[in-house]
C-alpha cells in the first residue's frame, strides 16, 4: 500500500512539472504527450485496469481544445483586421479633411454663370419657347439646339425653378433636376451597369452581399428614375449610344422602367416584396426630358425628335459678346478699354470663349501689376491662342458687275451674307459651266444604306441656265464661272436667285446695287420656290448693312416684321427679280403684269 502511494505521488510530481508548449510546438505532439501522461496517471490512479470513461473524457478534451484554439485565433484575426481597418479609415478621413481644407479661387466662368434668365444674353426667343414648353400645365419634352457656350445648360437649369412658380404646373416644390452627360454615360451591354436607364445586379456580380449569397437579383435605379417628378437634363444628347436612345424612347412612352433577370422568379419566397414589385410593375420614371446638343436636327434620330419640342439657341452677335465681356470684367474688378472689348468681340464666337480669353488677359495684367486691361493684352491672347476672326461679311460700297449678295444659313439657326462672283467669257462653241467653292458631291447615309448625289448648288445652276435661256438670255453662248469665296464649302439650292442675277449682270454688263441681298430656289420654269432659314437670313442681311432683301413670296411671314430697318421684297418668278433690279435695262425678259410689292420692315 505504501509502495502504491509513493508511485502515485511520484507521477503527480511529474505531472506538475509539465509545461504547456508554446505556439511553435506542433499541436499533435502536445496532444500525444498529454495523452500518454494522462494514461499513465489514470493507470496508477485507478489500478492496472484501463478506465474507458477517462479515455472518452480525454477525446472530448482533445476536440474541445482544437475548437477553442480555432475560435480564439479567428477572434484575434478579426480583431486585428478591425484595428487595421479603423486605422486605415482614420488615415483616409484625415486625408479627406486636409483635401477639403484646400480650395482654389472660383473660376471666372463660374462667377459669370447666369443666375436668372435675364443674365442669358441674346436668347430671348429660345427662352420664350423653353418657358412655353415646360412652364405650363402640360409640360413637354424639349431638345435645345445651339452652338456651344450660348446658354443652353444655364437655361435648362433655370427653367425648372421658373416652372415651380406657376401654380398650374405639375412640378412640385421639391421636384428634382438631374443632370447627365451623354458623352460619359457609357453602359455595359450585359446590363451590369447603365447610369441612364438603370440595371440589375445579378447574384454573380454582387460579391459577398447578403442578397448575392441568397441568390436574389438586386435592381439599381438610373437617372430616369432619379428624375421622377422632375426634369432630366441630358447634355450632348446627340452623342447617346443608339441602344441607350432606343431604351430612352421606351421609357418616355411608358413612363416606367422594366427590368429582366434570369435569377428572378415570381415563386421565390426569399425575394423581398419590393423587388417583386419592381420586376412586376417597374420603377417609376415620369419626368420631362430636356436635351441639349450642338448637332443639327437632321443628325438627331427622328424618333426622339417626334417626341420633343425643338428649341433653337442662336450664335451670339458681336454686340452681345461685348456685353458679356463687360460683365466679366466687372467680376474681376478690372476696367477694360472699349477697343479691347471690340477686339475680343471680333474673335470670340461664344460667351464661354470670351470669358476664358478675358481671364487670361486679366492674369497678364495682374502679373504685371497694372490696373486696366488694354487692347494689346487681348491681341496677345488672341495671337497665342491662334483664334480666327468671326466671319461677318459686310456689303460693299460700290456697285459691280457680276458681284451679288446671296444669303446662307449655317448651324441650327445662324444666317450669313454670302458674296457670289460671276464671270462670263463668250465662246463660239457650246458654253461650259464652272463652279468653285461648293460641295462637289454629297453622301447621305442611314438605315444601313448610303446614297451619293451631285451637289445641290451645281444642280441649281443648271436650272438657272435653263430658265435664262427660256427668257431669251444667251447663257449657252458663254463660258460661265461662278465662285463662292470664303474657304467654306457651300451647298444648297437657295442661291439660285443670286446666281441668276449674277449671270444676267455679267452677260449684259449691268452693275448690281451692293445694298441688295437675295435668296430663293429657282425651278426649271422660273418660279422662285421657298427656302429654309428665312428669318436668320433676313437678320444677317440687315446686320451686314443691306437695305433691301429679296425673298420668295411663300416665305413671307409676319415674324419678319421684327426685323426693322430693311426693305423686304417678296417675289414669285425670276422675271420679277430681274425687272425689279434692272427695270431700266431689261433685255429679252418678258415683263410681267406688275412689279413685286415691297414691304418695309
Amino acid at each position: 500500500m505504501e509502495r502504491l502511494s509513493n508511485t502515485k505521488e511520484k507521477h503527480q510530481r511529474r505531472w506538475k512539472k509539465i509545461d504547456f508548449p508554446n505556439r511553435k510546438v506542433d499541436l499533435f505532439l502536445f496532444i500525444s504527450f498529454f495523452a500518454r501522461r494522462y494514461y499513465a496517471y489514470s493507470t496508477y490512479a485507478g489500478g492496472t485496469a484501463m478506465n474507458w470513461t477517462n479515455i472518452a473524457l480525454l477525446i472530448q478534451l482533445f476536440f474541445g481544445i482544437i475548437i477553442g484554439l480555432y475560435f480564439l485565433n479567428l477572434l484575434k484575426s478579426q480583431r486585428t483586421q478591425k484595428i487595421s481597418i479603423d486605422k486605415e479609415a482614420r488615415k483616409e478621413m484625415e486625408q479627406l479633411r486636409k483635401m477639403r481644407s484646400i480650395s482654389l479661387t472660383e473660376p471666372l466662368a463660374e462667377k459669370v454663370r447666369p443666375k436668372t434668365f435675364d443674365d442669358i444674353v441674346g436668347q430671348e426667343d429660345g427662352i420664350k419657347a423653353l418657358k412655353a414648353a415646360l412652364c405650363g400645365p402640360n409640360p413637354q419634352h424639349v431638345i435645345i439646339y445651339g452652338p456651344p457656350g450660348v446658354g443652353k445648360t444655364a437655361a435648362a437649369r433655370l427653367v425648372l425653378e421658373e416652372a415651380k412658380k406657376n401654380p398650374l404646373s405639375p412640378f412640385r416644390k421639391d421636384a428634382v433636376f438631374v443632370e447627365l452627360d451623354a458623352t460619359t454615360a457609357r453602359f455595359d451591354e450585359r446590363g451590369i451597369a447603365d447610369p441612364l436607364i438603370g440595371s440589375v445586379h445579378d447574384p454573380i456580380y454582387q460579391g459577398a452581399g447578403a442578397m448575392g449569397q441568397a441568390g436574389i437579383p438586386q435592381p439599381k435605379q438610373g437617372a430616369v428614375t432619379n428624375a421622377h417628378g422632375g426634369v432630366l437634363f441630358i447634355d450632348e444628347i446627340g452623342e447617346l449610344h443608339p441602344i441607350q436612345m432606343n431604351k430612352l424612347l421606351k421609357v418616355l412612352e411608358d413612363r416606367k422602367v422594366f427590368f429582366e433577370s434570369a435569377y428572378y422568379s415570381e415563386e421565390n419566397p426569399n425575394i423581398p416584396n419590393h423587388i417583386h414589385d419592381i420586376f412586376q410593375n417597374g420603377l417609376p420614371a415620369d419626368f420631362r426630358l430636356v436635351g441639349a446638343t450642338t448637332r443639327t436636327p437632321n443628325e438627331i434620330p427622328p424618333a426622339i425628335r417626334s417626341r420633343c419640342m425643338e428649341v433653337f439657341f442662336r450664335e451670339l452677335e458681336q454686340e452681345e459678346i461685348a456685353q458679356i465681356v463687360k460683365k466679366a470684367a466687372e467680376k474681376v474688378n478690372l476696367p477694360i478699354e472699349e477697343q479691347a472689348v471690340h477686339e475680343l468681340a471680333m474673335y470670340a464666337r461664344n460667351g464661354r470663349e470670351a470669358v476664358n480669353t478675358l481671364q487670361i488677359a486679366a492674369g497678364i495684367v495682374i502679373s504685371e501689376k497694372r490696373s486696366k486691361i488694354l487692347r494689346q493684352d487681348i491681341e496677345w491672347v488672341i495671337q497665342s491662342s491662334q483664334l480666327s476672326p468671326r466671319y461677318e461679311k459686310k456689303v460693299g460700297q460700290e456697285a459691280k458687275i457680276g458681284l451679288v449678295n446671296g444669303l446662307a444659313v449655317y448651324g441650327p439657326n445662324s444666317g450669313a451674307l454670302l458674296e457670289i462672283e460671276v464671270a462670263v467669257l463668250p465662246t463660239k462653241e457650246k458654253g461650259t459651266i464652272n463652279m468653285t467653292g461648293i460641295v462637289e458631291e454629297e453622301q447621305i447615309g442611314g438605315q444601313g444604306k448610303s446614297i451619293r448625289r451631285k451637289s445641290m448648288a451645281r444642280g441649281s445652276i443648271e436650272n438657272v441656265v435653263t430658265v435664262l435661256r427660256s427668257l431669251g438670255v444667251p447663257a449657252d453662248q458663254y463660258d460661265i464661272h461662278v465662285n463662292f469665296p470664303g474657304g467654306v464649302p457651300i451647298d444648297g439650292p437657295s442661291a439660285g436667285v443670286a446666281m441668276a442675277v449674277g449671270i444676267y449682270s455679267a452677260i449684259y454688263h449691268l452693275p448690281i446695287d451692293p445694298t441688295m441681298a437675295m435668296t430663293g430656289e429657282i425651278g426649271v420654269h422660273g418660279n422662285v420656290k421657298p427656302v429654309g432659314g428665312i428669318f436668320p437670313k433676313v437678320k444677317a442681311a440687315k446686320q451686314a448693312g443691306a437695305k433691301t432683301v429679296i425673298i420668295p413670296r411663300e416665305n413671307m411671314q409676319s415674324i419678319l416684321r421684327q426685323v426693322t430697318g430693311i426693305e423686304i421684297v417678296p417675289v414669285d418668278h425670276i422675271g420679277d427679280v430681274l425687272s425689279f433690279l434692272f427695270h431700266e435695262h431689261v433685255r429679252s425678259v418678258p415683263m410681267r403684269h406688275h412689279l413685286p410689292k415691297t414691304e418695309r420692315m
